[in-house]
């Protein structure tokens, strides 16, 4: 295979620009000549090119030459069908009804007469509710849910939470890709209540809920679709800080969430732990709902609650790390119920905790269970918190 030079490269070049093939006749080669476009190619016109009487064939394919591709003459492209996306349908991954059940052990405190007000109404007005762990924040939503018959769809958010998971996205189904609404669209077109939990666990990709905050519909931009909310839809997200992070290293993982995302709630409720008396009764319904009718014992529910009050007091005067939540006094009571032993039943469930705080919360216990002084644990200004009777008593009624 002969190399082409500059000069031999600029001319096969020209003329195969010029005519659009590669079989030329000598004629034609003489009028670019005779035009001036090139300089005589006599290296061309001899045996080594010639494929027939008069005409020459261009060293391109394979053999000294390969023009560039902006001087291949472009033919026409076939006129395509037009692309019909697999995802011919949306499919639902909610069934039948999602009213949660009513708990036979839940008993109203708080907040919750005013979330039940909201949700009962059936009107669109967002919540934030925050509070510290296992206070009760989730069940006064599910439970305010159940007593007024409402759908209730619960999303449980991460970091990792994204626009796919709450609006929704392509799924493999049967064979078929298809589109899969997420738990916010389901929520906005069955007029249900979006209960998001964790929120301030959220990074930046929740800002997708912005326009769905504000009353307004949500365009799904995968499948050209605008959907409006149902009547009844609502909002309600909690959060065991206030979206401002935790600045003591309590709950870690939460995060900083935007201001104009929070703007969207139009109030926020401070859920607190139960009073002594509400927390007392919570207790004996658990131990009720066990079968422990004959080891309901009062007197155990009462020394766990004091207990557990001594311990959050002293956790928010900085004297202990950790503290006991309503929801570890419902697994020592299950505990019991399963084990028989109380001492045991608490020692599984602080076990948790680091040694040295485990050991603390055990001797308190066994002060308070012996009816001890345990003056130690407290301030000297200390005065106990007075019973409020202004939240409802005995077991719910719906």
């Amino acid at each position: 295979m002969n190399i082409l030079n500059e000069l031999q490269t600029a001319q096969v070049e020209a003329l195969y620009k010029k005519y659009g093939r590669t079989d030329l006749s000598r004629s034609e080669i003489n009028d670019m000549v005779k035009s001036g476009e090139i300089s005589n190619p006599s290296w061309l016109k001899n045996k080594k090119y010639l494929v027939s009487r008069g005409v020459y064939s261009l060293p391109i394919a394979g053999n000294d030459f390969s023009p560039s591709l902006t001087d291949v003459p472009l033919v026409p492209e076939e006129p395509k069908e037009p692309v019909v996306s697999q995802a011919a349908f949306v499919v639902s991954s909610l069934v039948g009804n999602i009213v949660p059940d009513k708990d036979p052990v839940f008993v109203p405190w708080g907040s919750f007469t005013d979330i039940k007000k909201i949700v009962s109404s059936k009107a669109f007005y967002p919540i934030f509710v925050t509070g510290l762990s296992g206070n009760g924040k989730t069940m006064n939503v599910s439970q305010a849910c159940a007593a007024t018959n409402r759908e209730c769809i619960r999303v449980n958010i991460t970091i990792e939470t994204d626009e796919d998971d709450l609006l929704g996205g392509y799924r493999l189904q049967d064979g078929q890709t298809v589109w899969q609404n997420g738990p916010v669209i389901e929520a906005m077109e069955r007029g249900a209540l979006l209960l998001l939990d964790e929120i301030d666990l959220a990074s930046n990709k929740i800002m997708c809920l912005q326009p769905i905050l504000e009353g307004n519909g949500v365009f799904l931009k995968k499948i050209n679709r605008f959907v409006k909310p149902s009547k009844g839809f609502n909002v309600i997200a909690t959060a065991n800080t206030k979206g401002q992070g935790s600045d003591d290293g309590k709950f870690i993982g939460t995060n900083i969430l935007n201001e104009a995302f929070l703007e969207r709630f139009p109030i926020t409720i401070e859920q607190a732990y139960p009073t002594n008396k509400i927390e007392t009764k919570i207790l004996l319904n658990v131990m009720s709902d066990k079968g422990l009718t004959k080891d309901v014992d009062s007197e155990f529910a009462k020394s766990l609650v004091t207990w557990a009050d001594i311990i959050r007091k002293t956790y928010y005067e900085g004297g202990v790390d950790e503290l006991i939540s309503t929801r570890r006094l419902v697994h020592i009571v299950e505990a019991f119920s399963i084990f028989k032993n109380k001492m045991k039943a608490i020692e599984m469930c602080t076990n948790r905790f680091d040694l040295d705080t485990k050991t603390s919360f055990l001797d308190l216990y066994t002060k308070i269970d012996a009816g001890e002084d345990v003056a130690s644990w407290l301030n000297d200004d200390f005065v106990p918190e007075e019973e409020s009777d202004d939240v409802e008593e005995g077991n719910v009624s719906y």
